[in-house]
């Protein structure tokens, strides 16, 4: 039987907010500045976690270019963690784009766009069925 909490998700957990506040206070490079860990996934053997991480801007080219800054800082960010968790093992880390945001956003919009079009075809509906029962009431009137 499984635990409910493994100790890779609660080591994951702590990295991503160790991370976060590392990124926030410790990299003053101007194209993190907006950068949120989104999530975290720890190898079982704890040596990789890959980090999830969202930008305030969604250009592909300053995506990459943050990810690059960030795989450049891999180690700094690395050392910091380290004195932060006190762990005997640190992962190795490996930023990710985590486009999930970006795909909640569309697919929300896709859902606005589909009951906007449902409500403007039962309007239709509903205006057909009273123009056929007006022409009804007409014929019968005759």
């Amino acid at each position: 039987m499984a635990r409910e909490y493994a100790r890779t998700d609660r080591v994951g957990q702590q990295i991503q907010k160790e991370i976060a506040v590392i990124l926030m206070r410790e990299i003053k490079d101007p194209r993190l500045s907006m950068t949120t860990v989104s999530a975290v996934e720890v190898t079982r053997d704890l040596a990789y976690a890959k980090i999830f991480v969202t930008f305030i801007n969604d250009n592909a080219d300053e995506i990459k270019a943050s990810l690059s800054v960030l795989a450049e800082a891999e180690g700094y960010i690395r050392s910091l963690l380290g004195k932060r968790l006190r762990a005997r093992i640190m992962p190795h880390l490996r930023f990710v784009y985590d486009s999930s945001m970006k795909e909640g956003v569309r697919i929300g919009a896709l859902v606005d766009k589909a009951v906007a079009s449902d409500k403007n075809k039962d309007k239709q509906a509903d205006n057909s069925a009273v123009d056929s029962e007006k022409n009804n009431d007409s014929e019968q009137g005759d």
